[in-house]
């Protein structure tokens, strides 16, 4: 028999079955959030991989199209690659949960999630990350949890705990928080502008639901938890660590990393490594262990320098921000570029603006959100920090990097109605030693503007990381992390926003959480920083948004016609509307409530379409003149098109005011001619007189 195990969350019921389905993993929670259903399992190998020094964790977020309804498009009709959604989930239960498994742990784990109904009104994403920790925690995998997550929106000022998906789509925060039983351990969030005190409040409002939800998984673990099994530790031995401090001092390997020059330091471990391995080349167990040690003396020698010392690899002051540049219209003919750098952190950002048609449509499980207009995609190439590789397209953490970028700028971005673009920023590292994805909010705030985007304010982003002692108040703050620091640090904080507040958050540890006063202290110093950059870097380069596109980006003019005159436009099978492009080569959009949008680069073209749709959509009135083209003789007269796809006669006694015997006498076809509207003929056809012309 399974068990069951509910409680009230947020207004509605969570329900878990335990050992109901997936009985031969290692743990697996069924879950069921109202209507909302996702399967989530842990497995891990017996043995540890070989050859590796990293904890191998995969976690998969799976989201079947049948859970909403939906077949998937294409020709394969069954679920392809992960979706953006399902990659920035994998991320988000990742990152918490990776430091609760043991440092020394080299066994395979895998979380996978799978999302098998959704309930608009309570959100997969959730579900997932409730799910992923509580079939950790209840399997026999070694784990110091059990961790918890809630999101917080915000609707007209007020905080709602586990919004629904309209909730979170239009409220003015999306923010989740993962906590353990006394800390906060990772905060994801998108933030229309929110006052650092109010996000606070915020994060620990949804800190203390999370004390809740852990009451309720260790009721679950009680009662159905494994005993964790043992595991081969891939830890340094300490005799290895005493023979290395021999043979290189602390004081040697202090002045190898106490550099601002990354290549440089690069350089002064790989003389020290030759050293240790000619010192152990009799030693095979130790030489298998020698990169591992090394890193682990040189992480050492960094974080004792910082935290009792207040001293950083580069010399740097602890608040001090790394020397800043700024350029934009680096790039010629895109729409808009600029580069941002920061010490050895180098983004070039171009800005690409299209019609709305060339949004990216999006195939998810949130049936509200079919398309997104605003894009920001970032790249990682291997030479921006001197190695080579093989490029294989974006992973994971180009997505979640260019994801986060994104968040960022949204909240100052026009609406459809005030630019009436889909817009795509791309950010190329051009060199990387630390928090590119803050890089590159800077250099795509200054890109947007360079193109002509009317942005509502400037947004900027920095980096806060932290050291640690034995104790919570034994602590140290950086300000602007380089690469070094991140890697041996304990916390990589990220935010960005404006003078008035916060538009994004993204924080990722390596520990067991954080007290309340390093968030607190994080923020203030991020905020500091952020307008620093700002006033200092920023607004040389580009203080505000160009007063208009440049010259090499599509223009458009919006025409609001009738709706029910749509179908005048388009024409059978699209016959007008293809013709108006033909002949202008513009691009044409029309939305089902008659907004027609005109795009092209020449604007005597654009000029021309317009005229040609508000031709075809008047409502004809005797009177009214109009230039045409001869494209057809009779007997009886001659049919002159005014409009593509529209047509009207000229009966012959109606072309000239002398009698004529025949149209041909006058008229060839292709003539450009001026007619004026006498009304509709007795067969519903436009009358046209040429010789009333004068007369109007």
């Amino acid at each position: 028999m399974y068990k069951t195990f509910k409680m009230e969350l947020a207004g509605r019921t969570l329900t878990v079955d335990i050992d109901r389905v997936g009985k031969q993993a290692s743990g697996c929670a069924f879950m069921h959030y109202g209507d909302t259903t996702v399967l989530s399992t842990a497995t891990a190998s017996e043995k540890p991989r070989e050859g590796i020094d990293f904890f191998p964790l995969s976690v998969e977020y799976e989201e079947k199209l049948y859970a909403v309804g939906k077949i998937p498009g294409g020709f394969n009709k069954r679920e392809g690659k992960a979706s953006e959604n399902a990659v920035l989930t994998s991320r988000v239960i990742d990152r918490p949960m990776r430091p609760l498994f043991p440092k020394d742990y080299r066994n395979d784990v895998t979380l996978n999630n799978m999302v098998m109904s959704v309930d608009p009104e309570c959100r997969p994403e959730l579900v997932a990350m409730l799910g992923a920790a509580i079939a950790t925690c209840i399997s026999d995998i070694p784990f110091d949890g059990p961790c918890a997550m809630t999101q917080v929106g915000m609707i007209d000022g007020e905080l709602v705990i586990n919004p629904s998906q309209e909730q979170w789509k239009i409220g003015d925060l999306n923010l989740t928080v993962a906590s353990t039983r006394e800390k906060v351990i990772m905060i994801e969030a998108g933030a229309n502008e929110i006052p650092e005190d109010i996000m606070i409040g915020a994060i620990y409002k949804a800190h203390e639901i999370n004390q809740t939800i852990i009451d309720f998984i260790d009721k679950i673990v009680e009662e159905t938890g494994k005993p964790k099994h043992g595991y081969t530790s891939c830890a340094v031995p300490e005799e290895l660590f005493a023979a290395i401090r021999d043979i290189v001092p602390p004081e040697e390997m202090e002045k190898a990393v106490f550099t601002d020059e990354k290549q440089v330091r690069e350089e002064n471990i790989r003389v020290i490594t030759a050293k240790l391995e000619e010192a152990f080349a009799e030693n095979e167990e130790w030489l298998g262990l020698l990169g591992e040690a090394i890193y682990q003396y040189e992480k050492k020698t960094v974080r004792k320098m910082i935290l009792k010392d207040h001293k950083r690899p580069d010399g740097r002051e602890i608040t001090q921000i790394r020397p800043l540049a700024a350029e934009v219209d680096i790039i010629p003919r895109v729409h808009g570029s600029a580069m941002f750098t920061r010490g050895q952190t180098q983004i070039c950002n171009v800005c690409t603006l299209a019609p709305l048609s060339d949004q990216q449509r999006i195939d998810g499980l949130d049936e509200n959100e079919v398309s997104k207009r605003y894009m920001h995609h970032y790249n990682f190439p291997s030479y921006s920090v001197g190695e080579t590789k093989v490029s294989r397209g974006p992973g994971r953490r180009e997505i979640g990097h260019g994801a986060l970028a994104e968040r960022a700028l949204i909240p100052v971005l026009p609406s459809e109605e005030e630019f009436p673009y889909a817009i795509r920023t791309v950010s190329e590292t051009f060199e990387s030693n630390g928090s590119t994805s803050m890089a590159s909010t800077c250099a795509s705030c200054m890109s947007l503007m360079a193109a002509g985007v009317p942005i509502k304010k400037m947004v900027a982003g920095i980096s806060c990381g932290l050291v640690t002692g034995d104790v919570d108040d034994d602590y140290v703050l950086l300000t602007d992390i380089q690469g070094l620091e991140d890697f041996f640090g304990d916390m990589d904080f990220k935010v960005t926003g404006t003078t008035q507040g916060i538009t994004a958050i993204q924080m990722d540890i390596k520990i067991h959480g954080l007290t309340r006063a390093i968030v607190e202290g994080a923020i203030a110093r991020c905020r500091e920083a952020r307008l620093f950059i700002m006033d200092t870097c920023m607004k040389p380069a580009i203080a505000e948004p160009r007063p208009e596109v440049g010259p090499y980006a599509p223009k458009i003019i919006s025409v609001q016609i009738d709706p029910e005159k749509i179908g005048d436009v388009v024409g059978q099978r699209g016959k007008t509307i293809n013709e108006i492009i033909a002949r202008t080569g513009v691009k044409i959009d029309i939305t089902d409530d008659g907004k027609v949008s005109v795009c092209g680069t020449e604007a005597a073209m654009m000029d021309k379409a317009v005229e040609y749709i508000k031709t075809i959509v008047t409502d004809y009135q005797e009177g009214q003149i109009f230039q045409g083209i001869v494209v057809s003789i009779k007997e009886f007269g001659a049919f002159v098109e005014f409009a593509p796809g529209k047509e009207g006669m000229v009966h012959i006694s109606k072309i000239a005011r002398e009698r004529i015997n025949r149209v041909e006498d006058v008229l060839t076809l292709g003539d450009k001619v001026t007619v004026v509207c006498l009304g509709k003929d007795k067969m519903g056809r436009m009358s046209f007189s040429m010789k009333d012309v004068a007369q109007k």
